[in-house]
């Protein structure tokens, strides 16, 4: 099983960053908007739709408020297991920190989506230190 991680320091509140997080069905406005281009929930699921085209169905596993966590596994694409989390650390001396965890199977599905973590994270720093919600 491959993981990736990914640390992102973004200037703004951890309560917003985690109200982002949180708004599991505006992914695609508040989080990485161009990227994702749709999010339609569908019960304890949204069905994301990327700009490439992908379509993914994301079943959420936690939302914690308390520990401002969110997990999903993720159905559809290259993978045979994607399970991720994101979870929103504040620091009252520097940035928020959001930590994104993805473990996937095959090993080979990592190189892909890790381009996909790499490039949403760019997005979410972005979004989030320009916008006010």
């Amino acid at each position: 099983m491959a993981t990736i991680q990914k640390d992102i320091l973004i200037d703004a509140a951890p309560d917003r960053v985690w109200a982002a997080v949180r708004d599991v069905g505006a992914v695609h406005r508040r989080l990485v908007p161009g990227l994702v281009t749709d999010t339609a929930l569908d019960g304890d699921a949204r069905v994301v739709t990327f700009a490439n085209g992908l379509v993914i169905r994301e079943r959420f596993v936690t939302i914690d408020d308390a520990a401002r966590r969110f997990v999903y596994s993720a159905t559809g694409g290259r993978a045979t297991h994607h399970n991720a989390s994101l979870q929103v650390f504040g620091d009252p001396a520097g940035p928020t920190r959001l930590v994104w965890i993805t473990d996937v199977l095959p090993e080979e599905a990592a190189g892909p989506i890790g381009a996909l973590v790499e490039q949403g994270a760019a997005i979410i720093k972005a979004t989030l230190e320009r916008d006010t919600d």
